[in-house]
């Protein structure tokens, strides 16, 4: 355990004095018992390659280079890379580049941990970029990743998690997109106090355990995903209209609904995953 030492660490004095670009979603993590959770969690050997995206001016990318064989550090901004050259660790590389516009699969020839305090506006477009969507079958990134541990909202944690039972409206695509290729879990919550600058809202971290197969059997995966992007597209109507709107036949939606025992008034947010699976190869079958 780590959480002593790296917690007497003044991170607040060290990130005040960088400036923050507000257009890529820097908050940096200055909290020294949260970083050191992030160490434990990751649970790196010296045989680990690390894939940090966003480290920022290297708050954890210190920590990182003491346990892992390899820390590769993918960062846009110029200003915190000057600030990451800095750490002079014989085990760090720095790539200069955006991480969606990143070939995850051409940065090592063994699998990876990836530990990410990522901008929060492009939460979704990571993820999709890291476990490909649900018809990505082949995705290259996701065979390279062992498991990925990201800092996000905790209201995206929520829904990164959720099931049909979960309150409000945390269950969606997201949920569906996250689970279908990982095992999910909220590992610890964080204050918006242990960011520099602070943000607006509370955060948590998650684990996604990568999986090598897909959460579901299906004989059409293009067509799942056409059947769950149909299902909430519109909150506010019913699964029967939002799949009469995608272009699904009447006929097919109305017989596939009885057969299934499904009152014609749920909502896809009703539907658990397996649930969805059968609906989407029934309707694929009755077509």
């Amino acid at each position: 355990m780590c959480g002593n030492i790296i917690s007497k660490m003044n991170y607040f004095e060290r990130a005040r004095y960088f400036k923050t670009k507000k257009r890529l979603g820097q908050n940096f993590l200055i909290d020294g018992e949260v970083i050191a959770d992030i160490i434990d969690f990751a649970d790196i050997s010296s045989e680990d390659v690390i894939l940090e995206i966003g480290p920022g001016v290297g708050f954890v990318t210190e920590q990182l280079v003491k346990h892992a064989k390899k820390v590769i550090a993918v960062e846009l901004d110029e200003e915190a890379i000057k600030e990451l050259q800095k750490l002079d660790a014989p085990n760090l590389e720095i790539i200069h580049k955006d991480i969606l516009k990143t070939d995850i699969s051409e940065l090592c020839n063994e699998k990876i941990k990836v530990v990410a305090n990522i901008p929060y506006y492009i939460t979704s477009p990571i993820i999709a970029h890291l476990l490909g969507e649900v018809d990505d079958l082949e995705n290259k990134n996701r065979a390279s990743i062992k498991n990925i541990i990201l800092m996000v909202q905790e209201e995206v944690a929520l829904r990164m998690c959720a099931n049909p039972e979960a309150p409000g409206k945390q269950y969606g695509l997201l949920s569906i997109l996250s689970q279908f290729w990982a095992d999910v879990k909220i590992l610890r919550k964080v204050g918006r106090k242990c960011f520099y600058p602070a943000p607006k809202v509370n955060s948590a971290l998650v684990n996604l355990e990568v999986k090598t197969e897909p959460k579901l059997k299906l004989t059409d995966y293009s067509h799942f995903r056409k059947t769950i992007k149909a299902a909430f597209a519109h909150r506010r109507k019913n699964l029967k209209n939002c799949l009469l709107s995608a272009g699904f036949e009447k006929e097919t939606v109305y017989k596939v609904l009885g057969q299934m025992n499904l009152d014609e008034n749920i909502r896809g947010e009703k539907l658990s995953i397996d649930t969805f699976g059968i609906l989407s190869e029934s309707l694929l079958k009755n077509k």
